[in-house]
């Protein structure tokens, strides 16, 4: 019986993550079926947190409630429910199911329950096969009778790991839990970013100050969220400064705040971010753009936690605690004269390098797993999954622009799918064809894009040329992404609007923001 296998496991001493991992194997051979998933609710999503018989990608994903009918179905009810194979509620894993080339790709066949601790809703677990008939009213029933055996293992999965965090003095750590934010999550499991992830929890819990490092794309501002949101200041705010955006007159204004008549258009008192950010964490992005002079000023709130507005002299104290991000070297920098020593040494008193996507090879299927769930719900398609062959590629490319790049990359592949036929109520696949310039050409490139040879290609492009070719592609592609909105297609590509259009005109492209920009003369 199953219910006799379940409690087996149930009182064998086993690693949480081991203990959910054999649960759904355990359903997978008992019933027969593709895939079993369990998933953990999120805000309003659902997560995987163990699986059998998905694509690698799937266990990135996040399925939205609102995006996923069946799922929210299960998680309002407290029975089992098993779907008709001829439902008309889409699947939330249609092709995602591991299968045989030949073997059809959308489930026909599935059943799950939602799971709950102390009465509130901790989850799901999920059935799914591709052929009909797999599962009748008796597996329903089964599956149903299995529902306390299998909350017992996840309130036992739980209690292990706060009697854990208990027995390693980090009491905090049990609070921090509920603060979590979901677009805070730092999605992986390769063993560079478990590293990462248990540094960053061990120093989250002291004030001092944190520096990021590291290759533009690899994420930071989500690590600095990450740690702002394990630390004691979790429910203090945490405000964002973007210091390569502040203009060298206004940055003391914005950072330390101005009295009224400071300067020409000061018509208020204000304060500054740091005043803003009191009793919580400030987060300095791209600090080694900070002109000198406000770099000595800043140097004056590390060591004496003091700001002084500009055209005053009173002087107010604030209790901030600062992490900094940068993808310079700050170092050379120094020994340049165009950022201070004692600023660098006040700013990494504990340096975090954050690792090139490169160096997560393990990660990679499950970003683009996230990334291929947010385009699926935002292009409208019924279901966006990879083949075997760019899985293949996307392991292969060594990622210089790391997961902001892959992050684009599945972007302009979802819309590129659209743009030449693809069906959004179809399985949509993305082959190969779909990505762009994504594969080296192997004659060019050994390793992580070094050149083969000295002697240059007669076809490579000269340098100017290449990037207007893919600055013009990717305005376009933006455009049509964001239904024509040159508002939006700017936030994508992380530029200012007016930037953006001065850009397009100089790139030759016809600046109309009624439709997509075409090749022409500039306005």
């Amino acid at each position: 019986m199953l219910q006799d296998s379940l409690l087996a496991e149930l009182v064998t001493n086993l690693p949480g993550p081991v203990r959910l991992q054999k649960l759904v194997a355990s359903l997978h051979s008992y019933f027969s079926c593709g895939a079993v998933v369990l998933l953990r609710k999120e805000q309003d999503s659902l997560r995987p947190v163990a699986q059998q018989g998905l694509v690698k990608e799937a266990f990135g994903r996040h399925f939205e409630l609102a995006q996923h009918p069946r799922l929210a179905i299960l998680c309002n009810s407290r029975e089992a429910i098993r779907f008709e194979p001829d439902s008309p509620l889409p699947d939330p894993y249609d092709g995602l199911i591991e299968a045989l080339p030949k073997q059809h790709l959308a489930v026909h066949d599935c059943m799950g329950m939602a799971l709950f601790i102390e009465g509130a809703l901790w989850g799901a677990v999920t059935l799914d096969a591709l052929e009909p008939g797999t599962f009748n009213e008796q597996h329903r029933r089964e599956l149903q009778r299995c529902s306390l055996v299998i909350e017992a293992m996840l309130r036992m999965t739980g209690l292990e790991q706060d009697n854990k965090a208990l027995r390693q003095g980090r009491q905090d750590e049990l609070q921090m839990e509920s603060k979590l934010q979901t677009g805070a999550d730092i999605i992986g499991n390769s063993a560079a970013i478990n590293g990462v992830l248990e540094e960053l929890r061990v120093v989250a819990q002291s004030d001092l100050p944190v520096l990021l490092l590291g290759d533009t794309g690899t994420g930071k501002e989500l690590f600095a969220r990450q740690l702002h949101a394990q630390s004691r200041r979790a429910n203090k705010p945490m405000v964002y400064v973007n210091c390569a955006a502040l203009p060298e007159s206004l940055a003391e204004s914005e950072l330390f705040g101005h009295s009224k008549g400071a300067f020409s258009g000061a018509t208020n008192e204000r304060q500054g971010r740091f005043e803003s950010a009191h009793g919580g964490t400030i987060f300095l992005d791209e600090v080694g753009e900070l002109p000198l002079s406000i770099q000595a000023k800043l140097l004056r709130v590390l060591q004496n936690g003091e700001v002084q507005r500009l055209g005053t002299d009173k002087i107010r104290h604030v209790d901030v605690r600062i992490v900094a991000a940068t993808n310079r070297k700050l170092q050379e920098q120094i020994k340049a004269k165009e950022f201070r020593a004692d600023l660098y040494h006040r700013l990494s008193v504990y340096p975090l390098h954050i690792p090139p996507l490169r160096e997560r090879d393990q990660d990679i299927l499950l970003l683009a797993g996230f990334f291929l769930e947010q385009n699926r719900t935002r292009l409208g398609f019924r279901s966006l999954r990879l083949s075997p062959a760019t899985e293949q590629m996307l392991l292969q490319y060594p990622w210089p622009g790391n997961v902001r790049e892959l992050e684009h990359v599945i972007s302009r592949a979802a819309i590129k799918a659209l743009s030449l036929g693809e069906i959004r109520t179809d399985i949509v696949t993305l082959s190969p064809d779909y990505f762009d310039g994504l594969e080296p050409p192997s004659e060019l490139i050994q390793t992580h894009g070094a050149p083969a040879s000295n002697n240059q290609p007669t076809e490579l492009l000269a340098m100017r040329e290449a990037v207007e070719q893919t600055q013009r592609r990717l305005i376009q592609e933006a455009l049509v992404y964001s239904d024509q909105s040159w508002a939006q297609a700017a936030r994508m590509l992380e530029l200012d609007p007016s930037n953006l259009h001065k850009l397009a005109r100089r790139l030759g492209l016809k600046v109309n923001a009624s439709s997509t920009p075409i090749e022409g003369t500039e306005l």
